[in-house]
């Protein structure tokens, strides 16, 4: 284990604030009304949403003791560009250090490289992997998600998935020596991926078991208008397939397709969805369905105990099907929240408009909302073909999701119109959009 107090620097937030989005009625809060000083607070999980949590924690006026407890043996750095600039442009790892004017400011006592092993949410005590304990007097769990496997390959050199740092060193550096390139998966990982890998000069190959690609975050239509793109630089697609198994003793040399087909690949890059880190909670006495549940302030229900991010699944107004959004900005907002609930006495129930982006070659993507299949789309300042538009996605009237192709501008406002109580009606939102 490794205890650091060390500067480092990173880059701003993006995004709209939480306070901007939500809205919705107030969450009376009697957990923080009668009960002892809180002094220290334990944060679970040394990325993105926890150093966000201990910098909000730090704005709403938290001046006792914060422990971050971290896995990984790196300070908080940003993840995105370990698929895109990391690969691509060689980025130096200083490029994506989080902290604007480095952690020391927090004055937190950082444990990284240390992972939490259980949890006893009524003594509000963890035990870590190196049989120490960490007690506190409110503990935020932030542990995020790790990749899904494949049944078959384990210990074959050439298979490689992406979520952390370590990941993304292993495979700049097996791109280096691998001239083809197969990548299993075509989410939002797989296909930047996808693009990076051929913007380095690789035969790249794309395998999906859907009809298309980003089906579940564009649809299909604008998922083929993707995949035309990558067709456009060589990417060649295997839709519609499964995986049967991987050639080669030792190191991959092929992918075989259910088909029958082998792909031939020095590299397999497998990105086919991540699962929440909640294992180590198993028997904590936390109701656990894909995630943490919590309520619309990230509350567990036990007293003192909070969970976000990737690992947690909260309550929204908005999505009755309670989903766990794996995204950049809703680990931010999501923070903000926290820290409110934990220092004040009430705070808003957080409803959110989900936002995602990605960039791929020359396309900037970006999403608001949630896409589902019979959902009304209508296109507007712009074409597809041009790649420059506006897409609105409508369901039972009202306005659902909202996808830009270099509409940043347009995106975010129809963002903040579905976020505002009942959100915007369809008709409404292509009217606003009417070109004349």
């Amino acid at each position: 284990m490794v205890y650091c107090l060390l500067p480092i620097t990173g880059r701003s937030e993006r995004g709209v604030s939480s306070r901007a989005l939500c809205r919705t009625p107030m969450v009376e809060t009697i957990e923080n009304r009668g009960l002892k000083m809180l002094n220290h607070i334990a944060v679970v999980g040394g990325s993105l949403a926890g150093l966000r949590t201990v910098e909000a924690l730090r704005r709403e006026g938290f001046e006792g003791r914060i422990t971050v407890i971290g896995a990984e043996d790196e300070l908080p750095y940003d993840r995105p560009p370990l698929s895109k600039q990391f690969l691509v442009d060689d980025w130096e790892e200083e490029k994506l250090a989080l902290a604007r004017n480095g952690v020391e400011e927090l004055k937190a006592d950082w444990m990284v490289g240390c992972a939490a092993e259980s949890l006893d949410v009524e003594a509000k005590r963890l035990k870590l992997a190196d049989g120490t304990h960490v007690e506190a007097d409110a503990i935020v769990l932030g542990t995020g998600a790790r990749p899904l496997r494949l049944p078959f390959g384990e210990g074959l050199e050439g298979v490689l998935a992406l979520r952390n740092l370590a990941d993304a060193r292993r495979l700049r550096g097996a791109i280096a020596n691998a001239p083809r390139v197969v990548v299993v998966g075509a989410g939002f990982i797989g296909m930047e991926v996808a693009a990076s890998c051929r913007q380095k000069g690789l035969d790249v190959s794309v395998v999906e078991s859907l009809p298309a690609p980003l089906i579940r975050g564009l649809g299909s239509r604008l998922g083929e208008r993707v995949a035309k793109r990558h067709r456009e630089e060589g990417i060649v697609f295997h839709l519609g397939v499964t995986i049967d198994g991987f050639e080669g003793e030792g190191q991959v040399t092929g992918v075989t397709l259910s088909g029958g087909e082998t792909l031939p690949a020095e590299l397999v890059i497998v990105g086919i969805g991540a699962t929440p880190a909640t294992e180590w909670l198993e028997g904590a006495g936390l109701e656990i369905d894909d995630g943490v549940l919590c309520d619309a302030t990230g509350s567990t229900g036990h007293e003192g105990i909070y969970a976000l991010g990737d690992c947690a699944r909260w309550l929204n107004a908005r999505y009755p099907e309670r989903p766990r959004f794996e995204h950049w900005t809703s680990a931010v907002e999501q923070s903000n929240v926290v820290a409110q609930r934990i220092m004040h006495s009430e705070t808003e129930a957080f409803a959110p408009v989900p936002y995602v982006w990605t960039d791929q070659f020359n396309l900037r993507i970006a999403i608001a909302g949630e896409i589902q299949e019979g959902d009304e789309m209508h296109v507007c300042l712009g074409s597809i073909e041009e790649d420059r538009f506006l897409a609105l996605f409508g369901r039972e009237g009202r306005l659902a999701a909202a996808v830009g192709f270099k509409r940043p501008r347009q995106l975010n406002g129809m963002r903040r119109k579905m976020a505002e109580g009942e959100g915007i009606s369809f008709a409404d939102a292509v009217a606003e959009h009417a070109e004349s």
